[in-house]
């Protein structure tokens, strides 16, 4: 997506806490939050980081892709399920129900230039 002359809009919003899991040990994870960097200065990436301290943490409990169509009606959540495959959601309501999880975490995220910010002191601190 990154050499494409006009990729689409990308927005990832993601809790502290991936941030500091450190699986494959210290290396791999500076290496994982640089490259998170890296692409977050993408004009086309926006990266926001929910930070422990936020008043609560709005979630499915579960990571789920909000991909926008051409028109709502075109919108699909998908969600990657414990049995290893992913099942696609396009009900009306339930598309509804994601976009409004996904309002209430960009309420509680960092700005962009604060969670910038917070993955470097994260890189610096790995």
């Amino acid at each position: 997506m990154a050499g494409r002359d006009s990729p689409p809009p990308y927005t990832a919003i993601i809790h502290e806490t991936a941030l500091r899991m450190g699986f494959g040990g210290p290396a791999v994870t500076r290496g994982q939050l640089k490259h998170l960097l890296e692409m977050s200065e993408l004009p086309h990436i926006t990266v926001r980081v929910i930070p422990f301290g936020a008043e609560y943490f709005p979630s499915t409990g579960q990571s789920f892709d909000y991909v926008v169509g051409p028109s709502p009606q075109l919108d699909t959540v998908q969600l990657d399920t414990h049995h290893g495959g992913c099942e696609f959601l396009d009900a009306e309501a339930l598309l509804s129900k994601y976009r409004a999880v996904l309002d209430r975490m960009e309420t509680c995220a960092l700005s962009t230039a604060e969670s910038r910010d917070l993955i470097h002191d994260l890189v610096r601190d790995t």
